[in-house]
């Protein structure tokens, strides 16, 4: 830095070059210096403050590259082949469930379901599948989350297909339990089965539970994408309400979450370490609902590293059901201020 010590006028001319050398000097380190100095350069004033907020983002990047460099070690990996997770049988059938990676994942988790016979064939004969996945208490109550309790049929790929947005992992309640139910020519059987829910490691696929200002519980859980990249990226997820339960209805379980329709998860991604000062990005989109249900948005992740999703969830009338406006202001030195609405990735 003392070749720049010795200007004696801070030119636009000079500004350009420095901008120039920065950008090049600390490419290596992740830092989006180019952001920095377009936010210098508009609200700062005076040769003096330019140059030491130039210093301070040379020094907070160079700094912090090591503890990035630590939380990145750990490859995101992407799982894309569906493998047995549990096989149930109910009455001489076996019902193969498959999950991405064999595993349930607190978060969201796509199912398929295949039903064999006793001789081994694939049993088509199939009028209806229902899942339910049961959580029970110490306490001997019985939870649920939200799910997909009426299974779709793929006649091509003969499986059934579904989703459970598992609230929680096997650590943290007594036991989890699937309850599948098949109609076959007419015949209704049901049978339940233990099943082990882990923690979600891919931080892409987190999930948030909360009670909105309307007093209802919510889940929000992401569902892609799981490896995200430097640049714009669909963003999936999916939003489901608690519906109180009526102590008469035998269905309570089975509806006890819903997909919420017509709503808008308003978007505001950013990166809230101190070095970064809370900036964004350009180009992102709201979430919006789709025909399968799930809500799609665009996130536009300009570097690697730690970012924050924050989001103002609408529902279908436009009122806020929870979120808050992140202040726009540039902050390098402190962490970020987050919406009361927030899921924090890394990548």
């Amino acid at each position: 830095m003392h070749a720049f010590a010795r200007l004696p006028v801070f030119t636009p001319y000079l500004a350009k070059r420095l901008h120039r050398y920065l950008f090049k000097s600390v490419l290596s380190f992740r830092c989006n210096v180019n952001y920095f100095l377009r936010r210098i350069f508009s609200t700062m004033k005076g040769t003096l403050c330019c140059m030491l907020a130039i210093c301070l983002a040379i020094a907070s990047c160079t700094k912090d590259k090591t503890d990035y460099e630590a939380e990145l070690d750990d490859s995101v990996i992407e799982h894309v082949e569906f493998q047995e997770a549990v096989t149930i049988s109910s009455e001489g059938y076996n019902i193969r469930v498959e999950a991405l990676n064999g595993t349930f994942y607190k978060g969201y988790n796509e199912v398929r379901l295949q039903v064999t016979n006793a001789s081994g064939s694939v049993e088509h004969d199939i009028s209806a599948v229902t899942f339910l996945p049961i959580n029970m208490a110490s306490d001997g109550r019985e939870n649920t989350c939200p799910h997909q309790h009426t299974l779709l049929y793929h006649a091509e790929q003969d499986y059934f297909s579904g989703y459970a947005v598992f609230t929680e992992t096997s650590e943290n309640v007594h036991v989890w339990e699937l309850q599948i139910s098949l109609t076959v020519a007419g015949k209704t059987s049901t049978a339940r089965q233990a099943i082990t829910v882990r923690p979600q490691v891919n931080k892409n696929l987190s999930m948030t539970s909360f009670v909105g200002n309307d007093n209802a519980q919510y889940v929000i859980a992401l569902v892609g994408p799981q490896k995200p990249t430097v640049s714009e990226n669909e963003l999936l997820a999916g939003i489901y309400k608690y519906n109180e339960p009526n102590a008469a209805s035998a269905n309570r379980l089975e509806f006890a979450y819903t997909p919420v329709n017509g709503y808008t998860l308003q978007l505001d991604p950013r990166m809230p370490e101190p070095s970064m000062g809370n900036h964004s990005s350009p180009n992102n989109k709201d979430l919006l609902q789709q025909a399968n249900g799930l809500y799609r948005g665009i996130v536009n992740y300009t570097m690697t590293g730690n970012w924050t999703l924050n989001f103002i969830m609408l529902n279908d009338k436009g009122q806020i059901i929870k979120g808050t406006v992140v202040p726009g202001d540039f902050t390098p030195g402190v962490v970020g201020v987050k919406s009361a609405l927030h899921i924090d990735i890394l990548f």
